[in-house]
């Protein structure tokens, strides 16, 4: 598996609906991808915006990375968008988990 941040800072006076409206193009094309496990948003009170995507290989990741329509969206977020992003590849080098629901944690 592959763990993918992106950590963004927006432009004053964005085209908020715009921006969302790609987002939500974007991850039509991700989710249908093989190999995409999973994406979150988040929002910190300092003005940085994070996403964490997930793929199940670096293959998988490259032809998300590749994909035709998401080069052309990257281009428009730094010309429309954003004023500075941060993009790291990650691999874990473990994962374990807690459920209080009483399923066995995962090694």
């Amino acid at each position: 598996m592959v763990v993918i941040v992106f950590r963004t800072r927006l432009k004053a006076g964005i085209d908020e609906e715009a921006l969302t409206t790609l987002g939500e193009r974007m991850y039509a094309i991700a989710s249908a991808m093989p190999g995409f496990i999973s994406y979150k948003d988040f929002a910190a009170a300092d003005g940085e915006n994070v996403s964490i995507v997930e793929f199940d290989s670096a293959e998988s990741l490259a032809a998300w990375r590749d994909h035709p329509e998401h080069q052309d969206v990257q281009e428009r977020g730094r010309r429309d968008f954003f004023t500075d992003y941060q993009v790291q590849v990650c691999a874990p080098l473990r994962s374990y988990r807690f459920d209080a629901g009483g399923r066995r944690p995962l090694d």
